[in-house]
């Protein structure tokens, strides 16, 4: 009887122990995940940057510009350079000028606030007493995909605190005025 009870005893030592590695692994993961989430947004930034600053090294209208006129041979035809292989969700920069010089540009007194700023006023409207932790208003803004932007959501609902355009409603929580 025995052998029995330390085989046992042997069973239990190994459960708890596995279920202790599982807990300590779970944890690991998370982390790591939101590490991944952080290097993923990063990773898209550069693309873009990269594809931004492609698209003005292969403009032929901005190389264009640095000529001077004796220099241009008018039977000479330069065809376009062509355009860098880029993400469907990723706009080039001469597509973001484009759209930029087509649609009138907002007066800068009708602008008072930037765009994150207008967002978390709109959403703190539509939640009347109800206090929301910072995590969460960049979670329903879809800001929440590093730290970073989480702090930039946590600066801007403390700059609002001081403006008194919404209130702290205790430790790391925030509510409609």
């Amino acid at each position: 009887m025995v052998p029995a009870t330390r085989a046992a005893q042997s069973i239990q030592t190994t459960a708890a122990s596995l279920q202790a590695e599982l807990a300590r692994l779970e944890l690991q993961k998370r982390a790591l995940e939101r590490e991944l989430a952080a290097v993923a947004a990063h990773l898209d930034s550069v693309q873009r940057a990269l594809t931004a600053l492609s698209a003005l090294l292969t403009d032929p209208a901005a190389e264009a510009g640095h000529l001077v006129e004796e220099d241009v041979d008018p039977t000479h035809h330069v065809s376009p350079a062509p355009e860098p292989a880029t993400d469907d969700a990723t706009p080039s920069l001469a597509a973001t000028a484009d759209r930029k010089r087509k649609s009138p540009r907002p007066k800068a007194s009708a602008q008072k606030y930037g765009k994150l700023t207008e967002q978390i006023l709109e959403y703190f409207a539509g939640l009347p007493d109800t206090a929301v932790r910072a995590r969460d208003v960049a979670a329903a803004l879809g800001r929440d995909t590093d730290s970073g932007s989480i702090n930039a959501v946590r600066s801007t609902l403390d700059r609002l605190v001081g403006a008194s355009r919404i209130d702290r409603a205790g430790r790391g929580l925030y509510r409609a005025k």
